[in-house]
């Protein structure tokens, strides 16, 4: 079928309306005897001439562009999708042509109402760490913008609830390293846009992290019971529900008596025991001159050579048996009746090698 508008994949060729009909005009064409001159002179009656069709088709393509705009979600109030789930397919069939990507993934789904959620934050976050880290340049340009639009309504919840402050500092400073690497390479078509649109853009993530830098926590009003009028059994039990040593330590700054009970070894045997398999804790043993494991020292050291064991309240499913990729409440009609036959529950890491084919 002829291109009969003006479209960035024509062979060069132009329709023309003449005396005898519509024709078509190339640049190198010897019988090039109809022009917008002679368009303009056929057209006499009907009052045009060359000045108000350029007018014309300016508008046109002005028009057009704004149309476009529009489409891409180039405006200023961003939108955001809210379906439950998607449908993820990885090759083309009679009925479907193409296949889901990460890019359409992350746009579909309903990852700007899972920030509000406090079981799938902490899931949203690291997966916005692991496209931050390598991903990022295969995320088409209405999904990269997507994740902008995301990244700062986490902050701005961050900079609200006042929690959650370390692990979104670092998210920003990954993401930021990984600008730094990536915007060097923008003749190379690795992000999708304007450099100076990239540049803004890093420019809001310092602005973040300032942000995060300066917060302060409030004191809480009430002058009721706190973790110190427990008894020590009881703040131990509670200790040892945190899953990072780093918030520990933080703990055990609070106050002499909570820095006692973040010493104990037993508390940072359980830490390592959680996060590590015995392979890796007996590769990197640590004995005290006493003759006693330094359990703190090992996790730690160990925390730099393996990635912690991640666990969530809430997490992405996939359906083994219809390929539908959704949350964990959405009522998916495969688990009405045997809800953990057919479903597989999705780590950040996971759902991103979901889409690597």
């Amino acid at each position: 079928m002829p291109f009969l508008g003006q479209d960035w994949r024509s062979p060069g060729q132009n329709w023309v309306k003449t005396e005898e009909g519509w024709k078509k005009r190339t640049a190198d064409d010897k019988n090039n005897n109809v022009s917008v001159e002679s368009f303009c002179k056929v057209n006499e009656p009907e009052c045009f001439n060359k000045e108000n069709l350029l007018l014309s088709l300016s508008y046109d393509m002005s028009a057009k562009k704004r149309k476009k705009d529009l489409m891409n979600n180039n405006s200023k109030v961003p939108y955001f999708h809210r379906e439950k789930w998607i449908y993820v397919h990885k090759g083309s069939t009679k009925e479907r042509h193409g296949y889901c990507t990460l890019g359409e993934a992350f746009n579909r789904l309903d990852f700007s109402s899972a920030i509000k959620d406090t079981r799938r934050f902490n899931y949203v976050v690291r997966l916005l760490e692991l496209i931050a880290k390598s991903q990022l340049p295969s995320l088409s340009g209405v999904a990269q913008k997507n994740y902008m639009n995301i990244l700062e309504r986490v902050v701005q919840k961050v900079l609200d609830d006042q929690q959650n402050v370390r692990p979104i500092k670092e998210l920003l400073q990954t993401l930021y390293v990984s600008l730094c690497g990536l915007v060097q390479d923008m003749g190379k078509s690795v992000l999708v846009g304007n450099i100076n649109i990239w540049v803004h853009r890093m420019e809001n993530i310092l602005h973040w992290q300032q942000q995060l830098d300066n917060i302060q926590i409030n004191r809480p009003t009430s002058t009721g019971m706190t973790l110190t009028d427990l008894p020590a059994g009881l703040q131990l039990n509670i200790m040892q529900r945190l899953t990072d040593g780093r918030d520990l330590v933080s703990l055990g700054q609070v106050c002499p008596e909570l820095g006692t009970f973040a010493e104990d070894r037993l508390l940072w045997k359980k830490l390592c025991q959680y996060h590590f398999t015995d392979r890796q804790i007996r590769k990197r043993l640590m004995v005290s001159e006493k003759g006693h494991l330094e359990w703190k020292k090992m996790y730690f050291k160990l925390s730099r050579c393996y990635p912690h064991r991640e666990q969530y309240s809430d997490t992405l499913h996939l359906c083994t048996h219809c390929h539908i990729l959704f949350w964990k409440d959405t009522n998916h009609p495969c688990t009405a009746n045997n809800p953990e036959s057919c479903t597989t529950s999705l780590s950040p890491q996971d759902f991103i090698n979901l889409f690597n084919f």
